[in-house]
């Protein structure tokens, strides 16, 4: 597929890491224009500079940097938003309507505009002013505690930052692009609360709805996608490396204790009374040979089996190369290097090469002028040290 969905589409984003820069950066990948906006050097210890390669080093976006404590800077970001389509945000709440610029305020400029505030609990509740992080989230939502153990009986740490990407991130992508499509029919925009928490409770609610209707108390080996059975577990090899076995459909348990010639399990698969046993043949099985050899074997096996890889390992999957998930980038710095690409379904892949800028680097004269500032009245705003 080629095109770009969201070309024509512009998006304002205030923040500069977390949920709120992984959610501009799916939009830029769509092919909304995205514009960074920043805080003038005087101002700049509000915000965390994230690395070069961050975010996709924030490809095909632009800069502009604006003081919004001065009236000025603040009259800047309003013209902006004007003519946005999407303004996101992530300060606490009441931030943005102390500057001036939250969301009755912009939309006095702008009645279709797509508001979108992203926080860890929300703009309301005994916690809304919170600070927090990732593990944060995924605590207070159940997902910690439901999932495995570190060797001393503690919840294990993930391995990525779940919550602030599925459950905040995506969550405002798909909140904002539901927020456009209403906007087609209805001409009026609309204010976004997205709040990370909601999202990670969207994505425990299995687990959740479990607990609500039944009473049962969800948790490590409590169901079959939480490793009750046996056919739904990791595995180590013979070489140390692991495998995970997701073998849920019976058809699919056959084909595997078959393949690891453990036929007399096929019908125990949910015979809580011979799980341990189970295990045991199936680890015993798996340690005779190599993670890759069962791979090989087992993959186009219908089992529902695949290997527990490291990044280095993922990166130089033939698969995923075969599928175009890694670029290569330029940073005029660091040089070439590698990078995740257009990833999600509907992004078109068939991009020139991304090339990142120094975060120094900003594009306010064209952003500015664009909006109707002389050139005379931008350099009076540098002098003044209201733009950057």
């Amino acid at each position: 597929m080629t095109g770009s969905p969201l070309a024509g589409y512009t998006v304002l984003d205030l923040a500069s890491v977390g949920p709120a820069a992984r959610t501009s950066r799916w939009l830029a990948d769509y092919g909304a224009a995205v514009v960074k906006v920043g805080p003038t050097p005087k101002r700049g210890g509000v915000q965390i500079t994230p690395p070069f390669y961050a975010y996709a080093g924030h490809r095909g976006m632009q800069r502009v940097l604006l003081d919004l404590k001065a009236a000025t800077g603040r009259e800047a970001f309003l013209r902006l938003a004007a003519r946005a389509d999407v303004v996101i945000e992530s300060f606490r709440p009441g931030v943005v309507e102390r500057l001036g610029i939250g969301y009755d305020a912009v939309r006095e400029q702008n009645p279709r505009i797509v508001y979108c505030s992203t926080t860890g609990f929300g703009q309301h509740g005994p916690y809304s002013r919170w600070a927090g992080h990732d593990l944060d989230y995924l605590a207070i939502t159940g997902y910690l505690d439901c999932s495995g153990r570190d060797a001393e009986g503690g919840p294990a740490l993930p391995g990525a930052t779940i919550a602030d990407s599925a459950g905040g991130g995506l969550h405002a992508v798909a909140a904002i692009l539901a927020a456009l499509l209403r906007r087609t029919t209805t001409g009026e925009g609309t204010y976004l609360d997205v709040a990370v928490v909601d999202g990670m409770v969207s994505i425990m609610s299995l687990l959740v709805d479990e607990y609500l209707a039944t009473g049962e108390v969800p948790g490590p080996r409590h169901g079959l996608l939480t490793g009750r059975y046996a056919c739904y577990d990791v595995y180590r090899c013979r070489d140390g490396k692991w495998l995970a076995v997701g073998a849920i459909e019976p058809h699919f348990f056959a084909n595997l204790c078959r393949g690891l010639h453990c036929d007399e399990w096929i019908d125990h698969q949910h015979d809580d009374a011979v799980q341990d046993e189970i295990r045991a043949a199936f680890s015993a099985a798996f340690g005779t040979r190599d993670r890759d050899d069962w791979v090989a074997q087992l993959g186009p096996a219908d089992t529902c089996v695949a290997p527990v890889y490291s990044v280095p390992e993922m990166v130089d999957d033939p698969h995923l190369r075969a599928r175009g998930t890694f670029v290569d980038a330029d940073d005029e710095h660091h040089g070439a290097f590698r990078q995740v690409g257009w990833t999600l379904a509907g992004m078109d892949r068939d991009q020139p090469t991304p090339r990142t800028r120094d975060a120094t680097v900003t594009d306010t004269d064209e952003l500015l002028s664009a909006v109707g500032y002389t050139s005379e009245e931008i350099t009076a705003m540098r002098d003044e040290g209201v733009v950057a």
